[in-house]
């Protein structure tokens, strides 16, 4: 069985997120999803997310692609995580190329290309939601 994992927040999950998730499943078996906790969105990304680490973990659950669903609570733990879970390869958005080139040493990584028309940010920003300094940052990064 090969096994896929891929990393992300998941707030206001939208098409994109299933586009991502759709493909990430396509190059294996079985997907696990690591979901960023609301502490660790909070302590290292300062992200405040719309729906808690519950709600997305259950949104995230019901989605056909998503075989488990774990938490991320620190950018450290994915060497671990791969090494736990047996994970053949590691799925992220292209937004992040070459960001985590070092796990090529335990599994192959794929940096999928991302829905362009639709982001979290985008959501936020045309609904007039306030942005922490980090959504802003993500938000230049993925429309400039």
């Amino acid at each position: 069985m090969k096994k896929v994992i891929t990393y992300g927040t998941f707030d206001l999950l939208h098409y994109g997120h299933i586009n991502l998730l759709r493909r990430a499943k396509a190059l294996g078996d079985y997907l696990i999803v690591a979901l960023s906790t609301d502490e660790f969105n909070w302590n290292s990304k300062q992200k405040k997310c719309y729906f808690t680490y519950e709600q997305r973990k259950q949104l995230l659950e019901s989605i056909r692609y998503v075989d488990l669903v774990i938490p991320e609570t620190c950018w450290e733990q994915k060497i671990s995580d791969v090494r736990e879970f047996k994970v053949d390869t590691f799925v992220i958005g292209d937004d992040w190329t070459g960001k985590f080139d070092f796990l090529k040493d335990y599994c192959e990584v794929v940096y999928l290309p991302r829905t362009p028309e639709i982001s979290t940010t985008q959501i936020k920003k045309e609904l007039g939601v306030s942005q922490s300094p980090a959504d802003k940052r993500a938000g230049e990064l993925n429309n400039g």
